[in-house]
């Protein structure tokens, strides 16, 4: 069976699984496939294929760091190896340096941001010890990027800091611009330390439009993702094998980009 990495989850403790995920969906105005429970990621996801997965959350304040990262860490232990963590941080945290080494000395191999959730802007100064450490680390950075309603995390805010850091691997959410697709690809493709996932993106185009997207920023520099509980597992698979691309560039997308990345055999 083709292995398949999932690159972008996100989970959440049970007793608050349901009221995280029905605050993302009101702020995407958009209903939730699933859940949120880990649980449900493991069965949904193994159901369509799926045989690896990266989960996240997300602090919207600094005292939530902690808590959120002992979480995923304790989730990927009890995966039995189904499972990455990547940690979070918060911008205004007064503890970042410690932030970071407690996330890494927890296992988890990335950091993961939602500047439109946390509310601050990708390249502003507050925002700089977090590539400080991922630079530090050797940390991919999992961002999410794009919203036409702001300008926390469009490409203008992207450029410099893929500019400023170009040792840092970064991962652009949604083909780099969540709903603004297009305008982001075309001004980030040429970045070669970024890398992008399909993520909540194949619902809203055609597979003619993900074609000339994946082209555009090379098969070798994307990868797959649900964004679960954003999307049912089965049905986004369903969305990117109706793509025309080869078998290599399927396999590239699928596992072996990711898998380079998070150093899987």
């Amino acid at each position: 069976m083709q292995p398949i990495i999932d690159f972008h989850c996100h989970i959440y403790p049970e007793k608050i699984a349901s009221k995280a995920t029905a605050n993302v969906g009101r702020f995407y105005s958009i209903e939730m496939d699933e859940d949120g429970r880990t649980g449900t990621l493991v069965e949904d996801g193994n159901n369509a294929g799926i045989t690896h997965f990266v989960v996240c959350s997300v602090a919207t304040s600094p005292a939530q760091v902690t808590s959120i990262n002992n979480f995923i860490a304790s989730s990927v232990a009890e995966s039995n190896g189904a499972m990455t963590g990547f940690g979070t941080v918060h911008p205004l945290s007064e503890n970042m340096d410690e932030d970071v080494a407690h996330l890494v000395s927890l296992g988890l191999k990335g950091i993961k941001i939602h500047p439109d959730f946390q509310q601050f802007r990708l390249d502003s100064e507050e925002a700089q010890s977090i590539y400080e450490n991922a630079k530090k680390y050797n940390l991919p950075v999992l961002i999410h990027t794009g919203d036409y309603r702001y300008d926390y995390s469009n490409p203008d805010r992207f450029i410099p800091v893929l500019e400023k850091y170009p040792e840092v691997t970064f991962i652009g959410a949604h083909f780099g611009g969540w709903s603004i697709w297009e305008d982001a690809s075309k001004q980030l493709c040429k970045y070669e330390n970024l890398l992008v996932d399909c993520s909540s993106s194949l619902y809203a185009m055609t597979s003619a439009k993900a074609k000339e997207l994946i082209d555009l920023y090379g098969s070798h520099r994307v990868l797959f993702g649900t964004d679960y509980p954003m999307w049912n597992p089965k049905e986004e698979l369903e969305r990117f094998y109706a793509i025309d691309l080869t078998d290599e560039q399927r396999d590239d997308i699928l596992y072996n980009n990711a898998a380079k990345i998070l150093g899987i055999e």
